[in-house]
């Protein structure tokens, strides 16, 4: 399976926007593993949810893809991006982001985010095994979400966007 940034290998501004979205991620995934390592219960949970609520749309953002730059489309150009977005199956493009859609884009991890909350019991190595869980779902569920955000940008022609920041607080 490819990585998004292979699937934008073809246009630099998929590209760009990947690059932007990685650094959102990194930063995003580094703060799950420090709570998941954390042995309080739920914390884990509230912490990835919240970091996901925040870090969906920004990725979007940065392709182009949310409910606001989606608006400002012609008419013909939106229906293309809804006709890709029902295609490519995702929940999370275009749509402001509610803890429903959050909580639905995790069941993809379920049995990592079980995995995690049972090892963070263990000392010391399993709190070392729960941050590297926690980083790696928080990891795979962005990346999963940017090569969605690819797929419908190319099959509706969309331009992205050439932002000169990122979007990281």
């Amino acid at each position: 399976m490819p990585t998004a940034l292979q699937m934008a290998s073809d246009d630099a501004a998929l590209q760009a926007a990947v690059m932007r979205g990685r650094k959102l991620l990194n930063k995003r995934a580094m703060v799950a593993a420090a709570a998941s390592a954390v042995p309080l219960p739920g914390l884990d949970w509230a912490v990835d949810a919240a970091l996901l609520s925040k870090l969906i749309p920004e990725i979007n953002k940065e392709f182009g893809l949310t409910p606001q730059q989606l608006d400002q489309l012609d008419p013909t150009k939106r229906e293309q991006v809804q006709k890709a977005v029902a295609l490519v199956g995702s929940v999370l493009i275009g749509k402001l982001i509610s803890r429903e859609l959050v909580l639905k884009a995790a069941t993809k991890i379920g049995m990592r985010l079980t995995t995690k909350q049972l090892a963070k019991y263990v000392p010391f190595a399993g709190q070392i095994v729960a941050a590297t869980v926690g980083y790696a779902a928080i990891r795979y569920l962005g990346e999963e979400h940017m090569k969605d955000c690819i797929r419908v940008a190319q099959q509706a022609h969309l331009e992205v966007p050439l932002l000169g920041y990122s979007a990281v607080p």
